[in-house]
């Protein structure tokens, strides 16, 4: 079988800086072409209950995102052949100005930006600042989105479009049926490769959306794992890798 491209998601610093670390190696081994990687954030817009608590641990202990980016450097510096996205929030990317930012994420490392609650089009100059600092902002689109609005990002010239696969918030189920494909060629149409996830969990539903994706993309799942196993560094890196190898082979 053909290995299935994926993009895993991951939260700076949960539960600690080195098990997140932990969990990096583990995905990287595991197949993922792809890190995700999410700063923390207090008041998330499509964040199901596992992220959110994560992210929540993670601001307890006082993480800023200085310490984000820092870890993010790391795992860069360890993995250098290996694309990191940021995910995050509006306002923490607004709050120190847009372009310093993108200055700051580019220096860790970081290739592209995922800010859900930034309109493609009214971005803050986000697009701008990614370019100017050799990344790339990914718009998300959703299937919520009106019809004239989904046409108008797919030929906006995006590299890349991350699509989530359904309305709602990340960690619950998704299938991969006849609508799910539907959005994805219409957020394809312009061109665009297209990032899929929401909901994926299990390497079924990797094999059943990889032909109609550039990568697949898991999240919840990956955080669900690491807390079902923080009291255990060899047994996160071991359950992790699994998962991952499980989404990568589609089996």
């Amino acid at each position: 079988m053909e290995k299935i491209k994926l993009m895993s998601h991951l939260i700076a610093g949960y539960p600690t800086d080195e098990l997140s670390l932990t969990a990096a190696r583990a995905l990287v081994e595991g197949g993922a072409d792809i890190l995700e990687i999410q700063l923390a954030f207090s008041d998330p817009s499509a964040d199901g209950p596992a992220i959110q608590e994560a992210c929540a641990k993670v601001l307890e202990r006082g993480c800023k995102t200085a310490d984000g980016l820092a870890l993010i450097k790391k795992i860069h510096e360890e993995f250098p052949k290996t694309k990191i996205y940021l995910m995050s929030y509006g306002s923490l990317v607004f709050t120190p100005g847009v372009k310093n930012f993108c200055r700051r994420a580019a220096a860790s490392g970081v290739k592209g930006m995922i800010i859900p609650d930034l309109p493609f089009d009214f971005d803050e100059g986000l697009t701008e600042a990614c370019r100017e600092n050799g990344m790339e902002n990914i718009p998300v689109a959703a299937p919520s989105m009106s019809a004239e609005r989904l046409q108008k990002m797919a030929s906006a010239g995006f590299g890349h479009i991350y699509a989530a696969l359904r309305t709602g918030i990340t960690g619950s189920d998704t299938k991969i049926g006849q609508d799910t494909i539907a959005f994805i060629k219409k957020v394809a149409a312009g061109g665009s490769k297209v990032y899929g996830g929401f909901g994926i969990s299990k390497g079924e539903q990797a094999r059943a959306l990889a032909p109609y994706v550039e990568a697949v993309v898991a999240g919840s799942v990956f955080v669900r794992t690491i807390a079902a196993n923080a009291g255990d560094k060899a047994a996160l890196f071991k359950a992790v890798k699994a998962k991952a190898e499980e989404l990568a082979k589609g089996n």
